[in-house]
């Protein structure tokens, strides 16, 4: 892992213990690496509730309640199922005061409309509701050495999606973050 991105999950964890908040994740093109990457942090128990990892639409719908028709059209990558990822886990996870999503396609053999695409979601009980759209740049041809860890853009993409989700969470929790 990145020092930046140790760095930022740090900052995270001391933000969460210090407002006393808990925290659930839904992750599906991430695979659980935004909890993993909060996982390593020590303490991070009492905060870190845990994540869904949500590849599949149908886990989408019978664990998170994403309606089917929300994923047949505007489709996973949207941002309503980002939206309604994190509501979904919020909703499952009565100890959490807020949640966060990420859904996308990362490649390879992505459509070339949502190749790299990713939307984030974050929502709390007081009735936040925010998504970010992004689009991941490719790795693939450059002679610039990987800002993320991972020997293919698939992996480089992922931890770059897990960078996001830390930045827009420490936004939330007004937690400064120096950008890289």
């Amino acid at each position: 892992m990145t020092q930046p991105l140790n760095s930022i999950a740090g900052s995270v964890a001391r933000a969460l213990a210090h407002q006393k908040k808990r925290i659930v994740f839904a992750e599906s093109c991430t695979a659980g690496l935004v909890s993993a990457t909060l996982g390593r942090i020590p303490g991070i128990s009492e905060y870190l509730c845990g994540s869904a990892v949500v590849y599949r639409l149908d886990t989408k719908t019978q664990w998170l309640g994403v309606p089917e028709s929300m994923l047949l059209n505007p489709g996973p990558v949207s941002e309503p199922v980002a939206l309604a990822m994190a509501l979904g886990v919020l909703s499952r996870t009565p100890e959490a005061d807020l949640a966060a999503a990420v859904t996308g396609h990362l490649g390879p053999n992505a459509p070339t409309a949502q190749d790299g695409l990713v939307f984030l979601s974050i929502v709390d009980r007081n009735g936040l509701r925010a998504v970010q759209e992004h689009r991941l740049p490719h790795s693939a041809g450059t002679s610039q050495p990987a800002a993320y860890p991972g020997d293919s853009e698939r992996e480089q993409r992922q931890w770059h999606a897990v960078d996001l989700v830390l930045r827009m969470v420490a936004a939330q929790l007004n937690v400064e973050t120096a950008d890289h």
